[in-house]
């Protein structure tokens, strides 16, 4: 089967969460066996910014009850290296991928796989900036604006205010004619505002959650933090019923696809999310266990053809 996604065909729903699944390195230590199956219908970027961020000081993970805390901060080598180095490389990765490394003439050939940049900015010319140089770039089918991520003040100052959103995505929008997503923030007293505000502005789709805002502390007596950002992102199992609950609340609000996150680690996880509203279906820290959960849930979900050997 194929799913139509902002005019994108992509050959089932299971994508990846931004920053949970690097497949440069991938590549490099699966090989040629990544291409075979890829675990993805659609690879969605790491977040890349105008500048280069080195991210947060470590400690930057805490392993929680039924999760993940991160504070990793969005290191990545800045917008002009991400289009001089990574860009052509995810670009002939997902090509590759998306011919099919194992021909089968008794199936139809694969969807593409389509390559999505995750972008972030601190204010609408940033985003904006962002966007318009990916605009010029053929090998990106699709923009995700990453308004949400709790490591980063700017982030949540964006995501959290429905006014401030769609000034953003407004301001993008004029600057592109690729699919733009926006990546929504938990973290606010009202997501489905937020989801409007991002329609209302020109969103083509949204996508939640991002991680909910956490805290770990030092091992001892102490109220001293763990994580060296202080606090973190909360993501994994823990966060699922969460997830549900405003996917299914935004899909009920907004008239734009929606693609569901949050604690995904089975196809029954996956299809409560398609249940409630969900277009697409993410997978995050699930990766982190299971590199090919996705084609595991793909297949799960009954949407893509058997295993292959490939040895991945």
């Amino acid at each position: 089967m194929t799913v139509s996604f902002c005019g994108l065909q992509l050959a089932h729903r299971v994508i990846n969460g931004s920053g949970t699944f690097d497949a440069i390195a991938a590549r490099a230590v699966f090989g040629p066996a990544l291409e075979d199956e890829f675990p993805f219908a659609a690879y969605v970027s790491k977040t890349i910014t105008l500048e280069p961020r080195e991210g947060n000081p470590p400690p930057r993970l805490w392993e929680a009850p039924g999760g993940l805390i991160n504070s990793i901060g969005l290191p990545n080598k800045g917008l002009d290296a991400y289009l001089s180095e990574d860009l052509p490389r995810l670009a002939r990765l997902t090509m590759a991928a998306g011919a099919g490394a194992v021909e089968d003439r008794s199936r139809p050939p694969p969807a593409p796989v389509p390559l999505i940049t995750n972008v972030m900015g601190s204010s609408a010319e940033e985003f904006s900036k962002l966007v318009e140089a990916c605009e010029a770039q053929t090998q990106i089918a699709a923009l995700e604006l990453n308004v949400s991520c709790p490591n980063v003040a700017t982030g949540l100052d964006i995501g959290a205010s429905p006014a401030t959103l769609e000034e953003v995505v407004r301001a993008t929008r004029a600057r592109t004619g690729k699919p733009l997503i926006v990546k929504l923030t938990p973290n606010t007293a009202d997501v489905v505002a937020c989801a409007q505000a991002a329609e209302a502005g020109g969103a083509d789709a949204v996508s939640l959650i991002n991680t909910l805002r956490a805290m770990a502390l030092a091992p001892g007596r102490t109220a001293r933090p763990w994580l060296g950002g202080g606090t973190g992102g909360l993501s994994g199992p823990a966060v699922r019923l969460v997830a549900l609950a405003q996917v299914a609340a935004v899909a009920a609000a907004v008239g734009i696809p929606v693609v569901g996150m949050g604690g995904v680690q089975s196809a029954a996880h996956a299809r409560a999310l398609i249940g409630v509203g969900a277009t697409l279906v993410a997978v995050g820290t699930e990766n982190f266990c299971d590199p090919l959960a996705g084609a595991r849930i793909a297949r799960e979900l009954g949407e893509t053809a058997p295993a292959s050997q490939s040895g991945v």
